[in-house]
């Protein structure tokens, strides 16, 4: 029997089951970790924001654990019948299409219905976009924030005034489709001055770190049409 499964089923309690939270490349699929690919092969049921999507990394690494949907659209309406199958006795597994579930993906009302219940959560270390992008920027991160995405319309500029105090490093995630309106707005509120890193594509074959000021890099990327995924890291307001 798999160390993970019977592990959980001795520790679960009374024949509770396992919420495991595992991160998934967020690039190359040779990112995965191997306790990552044990936890998902011992399973009783694996919980993807996308099947379609998450099939191809199921596929990669040879795992045939039954699939079930899991994303904002319908997990205030499972959570509750979730939880009680993992009472029941059910090893569960949660991915998201990429890095680790619960950072700007599903995952967190789930984590916290069954924290409630008693039922134990294991959160594997793994991929993240959030800490390559911080770490290659160059900037502090000993202390930094992580803001994720920004509100898009309600709220935006609130929080953009009262970030722009914020001494520490920042970490945003955002759409190719909003990078240069973002960092026009960043230019705005935090000075044009003020550095930053655009990560991109973050462990893909066309991955690309632009570093610059909030209006250099900004001039780049209104002539060089951004795609994939996003990362911005500003530096904090200087002493």
């Amino acid at each position: 029997m798999n160390k993970e499964k019977k592990f959980s089923r001795e520790e679960g309690g009374q024949g509770a089951g396992m919420l495991y939270i595992v991160p998934t490349p967020v690039g190359n699929l040779e990112d995965m970790t191997f306790r990552a690919v044990n936890v998902l092969r011992s399973a009783d049921l694996i919980l993807a924001e996308d099947t379609r999507t998450s099939s191809v990394l199921m596929k990669h690494y040879d795992i045939h654990v039954r699939m079930e949907s899991h994303h904002k659209f319908n997990e205030h309406r499972t959570v509750e019948l979730l939880k009680e199958r993992i009472l029941s006795g059910l090893n569960v597994a949660l991915v998201s299409d990429a890095g680790t579930p619960g950072i700007s993906d599903p995952g967190f009302l789930l984590v916290r219905t069954c924290s409630e219940a008693g039922i134990e959560v294991r959160t594997l270390p793994g991929a993240t976009a959030l800490i390559p992008a911080v770490v290659t920027s160059g900037f502090p991160c000993d202390r930094f924030c992580f803001e994720g995405f920004l509100p898009v319309k309600k709220g935006r500029q609130t929080r953009l005034r009262e970030l722009a105090a914020e001494p520490r490093t920042m970490v945003f995630y955002e759409s190719p489709y909003r990078l240069v309106r973002t960092l026009e707005q960043f230019a705005e509120h935090f000075g044009a001055e003020r550095r930053c890193c655009v990560s991109r594509e973050i462990s893909k074959l066309h991955e690309e770190h632009r570093r610059g000021t909030l209006a250099e890099v900004a001039a780049w990327y209104r002539e060089h049409e951004p795609k994939g995924e996003i990362v911005i890291t500003v530096e904090g307001m200087p002493a």
